[in-house]
């Protein structure tokens, strides 16, 4: 499956302008192949806007962004506020070509006081999707920083972990060099699509990229809006798990609360 990624600065706390920018994505990804379009952490509303991302929460806006997929054909990886039973998510949305939600995951690990004063935290791993013969999971930025979080994906049996991200400076080196890690260690799939530019407080490093299960990078930007390709092959990441056999090697129950009890009769 071809998958597309949307780096951009986005217009903060402006949903139309948003939409109309995912218009055009949609566009332009489909009509280069892709079949799974991967958007910005709360792209829809922007990430550094103040109050007004609660505000923002209250209103409709999935129906919009499905209509949007239906239009043009091609799934999405949606970052977008919720507001559920009172409290406030920051979440990603899975939704499928015909405009269908197949899925969501709420950010599990907030950073800093931004995330943590508007935000509540979600409470389970990853979700699995089957799309067009791919496994994928969904993290949202610093959830991808816990190396518990991909592989408690990978070994759910997801071939690719799309991740909506809003990574500000002075982090650059997260982007440039544990994504590839977090890939190899797992051999999976991971499709990190940053923010650029200026928003709130907030400089943005860009340098969004998809990464491989050998961790070979097959597309980037450092800075810009622009849009990211790859072909994602579960069959890759088959032959990449009996090459490099971390999964199957792992002894977890070396790491059970019962085993990290245990005394070294040695001791």
């Amino acid at each position: 499956m071809k998958i597309s990624g949307l780096q951009t600065a986005g217009t903060p706390g402006d949903v139309d302008a948003n939409l109309r920018e995912l218009d055009a994505a949609c566009r332009r990804a489909g009509a280069e192949g892709a079949e799974l379009l991967i958007t910005t952490e709360l792209f829809i509303t922007g990430y550094d806007i103040g109050d007004t991302v609660r505000d923002l929460a209250r209103t409709d806006l999935l129906s919009p962004a499905r209509e949007i997929a239906a239009a043009h054909g091609i799934a999405l990886v949606l970052g977008a506020p919720e507001h559920d039973d009172g409290a406030y998510y920051n979440s990603a949305f899975f939704i499928d070509p015909a405009g269908a939600i197949l899925g969501r995951h709420r950010k599990t690990h907030l950073f800093g006081e931004l995330d943590r004063r508007y935000f509540t935290p979600g409470d389970r791993t990853a979700p699995v999707i089957d799309h067009a013969g791919v496994r994928i999971a969904m993290l949202i930025c610093y959830d991808v920083e816990f190396p518990e979080n991909v592989r408690a994906a990978a070994l759910a049996g997801a071939d690719l972990v799309a991740v909506p991200t809003a990574q500000m400076q002075p982090y650059e080196f997260i982007a440039e060099h544990l994504l590839r890690v977090r890939a190899w260690e797992n051999q999976i799939y991971i499709a990190y699509v940053n923010h650029d530019g200026d928003e709130g407080s907030l400089r943005y490093v860009g340098r969004s990229s998809i990464v491989s299960p050998s961790a070979t990078v097959l597309d980037s930007v450092e800075h810009g809006n622009r849009l990211l390709f790859a072909t994602v092959e579960p069959h890759t990441v088959r032959t990449a798990r009996k090459a490099n056999p971390y999964l199957a090697d792992l002894r977890p129950d070396l790491f059970t609360p019962s085993a990290r009890a245990t005394k070294d009769p040695s001791c």
